[in-house]
């Protein structure tokens, strides 16, 4: 699991995920993704953000418009949570 530490800018967080600034505005506006903040309010990507925004990226290519695409990293995130149960009763 990718780290959820806010460390990265915007502008660091949209270069790494290959985006411009202003998707990663509309992206968290519509719900996909909650960077930190500081006590300023400064947008704060974590490493696991960058995944998700990449996620996004794959999601976007494969046609899915965004309702689609934040219904899919809800099951995402569900399913995930379903395994780790499982292993969890295993051991």
């Amino acid at each position: 699991m990718a780290d959820t530490r806010g460390v990265f800018a915007i502008s660091v967080a949209a270069e790494r995920a290959d985006m411009q600034i202003q998707n990663l505005r509309v992206y968290e506006r519509r719900g996909l993704l909650e960077p930190a903040r500081t006590s300023g309010g400064t947008r704060l990507y974590s490493e696991a953000d960058i995944e998700i925004l990449q996620r996004i990226a794959e999601l976007l290519a494969d046609g899915l418009n965004l309702a689609g695409i934040g219904r899919v990293l809800v099951l995402e995130a569900e399913v995930r949570s379903l395994r780790a149960r499982l292993v969890d009763q295993e051991d």
